[in-house]
């Protein structure tokens, strides 16, 4: 909206990935990124170069609702397991947790530390292999 480019669903994620931003200051910042998409006011390609402090103010509202989700999930855990969470922290998984800064945010919200798994795009499947492994060790956590 603020360069009235038309970019299509794979272009957004490209941007997403590589200046993609939780936080609109960072101490090692992503490089500019350039986008090649349509002028809504013209009609005719252009291309454009985007900065991650730009991503990180349209993302805002988004990881808003992703603060507030950990924050809900926080206050309905069990005693034992916020126990846990205080003791070991927050561990990010899946693709958001490569967003730049994401990891900053949520601590700032939580007063918690917060961990980015080693390989976060293939943490929760190992995790669910390691699981199907042996069932019966962990059949108390599992809902059924």
């Amino acid at each position: 909206r603020e360069h009235n480019l038309l970019i299509g669903e794979r272009s957004a994620e490209m941007i997403k990935i590589e200046v993609g931003a939780a936080l609109p200051e960072l101490d090692n910042p992503p490089a500019d990124y350039e986008i090649r998409g349509r002028d809504l006011m013209t009609g005719i390609p252009k291309e454009i170069k985007v900065t991650y402090s730009e991503i990180a103010y349209a993302l805002d509202k988004s990881i808003s609702k992703i603060e507030e989700a950990v924050m809900k999930a926080l206050e309905i855990s069990p005693p034992e397991l916020s126990a846990d969470i205080y003791h070991n922290g927050i561990h990010l998984t899946g693709g958001g947790a490569l967003l730049h800064g994401l990891d900053r945010r949520i601590a700032a919200k939580t007063k918690l530390p917060i961990h980015i798994a080693d390989d976060p795009l293939k943490a929760v499947v190992r995790g669910t292999g390691e699981v199907l492994k042996d069932l019966d060790k962990y059949r108390a956590v599992l809902i059924s």
